[in-house]
């Protein structure tokens, strides 16, 4: 059973710096597809970023491209979500998600075919 676990949110001022990590654990993490994920209060949860498990390819959501990037480090089964230049609007509980069935180069963009997810952290970004 794959286990992710999201680190890295809290409250920040409108202009800011995160860094979120996410560790997988339980499974064969450099074959893994993953992406991040965001649900802000009242509304759907939304595609934010994803990179496949070569790492050779990586995309966005065109409200944080040029200001989040994706990252991942296979030696330390972990992805990493930096966002800079942060906006109230980035306010949401953000997720990873990992999905095993995509080849070396291929990302996933829809949140119902990832096969894992974890429980989320917090961001909060004051104006």
């Amino acid at each position: 059973q794959v286990q992710l676990v999201e680190s890295g949110g809290e409250l920040v001022q409108a202009g800011g710096s995160l860094r979120l990590s996410c560790v997988a654990s339980g499974g064969t993490f450099s074959r893994y597809a993953m992406g991040w994920f965001r649900q802000a209060p009242g509304k759907g949860r939304e595609f934010v970023s994803a990179i496949s498990w070569s790492g050779g390819t990586t995309d966005y959501a065109d409200s944080v491209k040029g200001r989040f990037t994706i990252s991942r480090d296979n030696a330390k089964n972990t992805v990493y979500l930096q966002m800079n230049s942060l906006k109230p609007e980035d306010t949401a509980i953000y997720y990873c998600a990992a999905d095993s069935k995509r080849e070396p180069n291929t990302i996933v963009i829809v949140s119902n075919l990832y096969e894992y997810w974890g429980q989320g952290t917090q961001v909060s970004v004051s104006s």
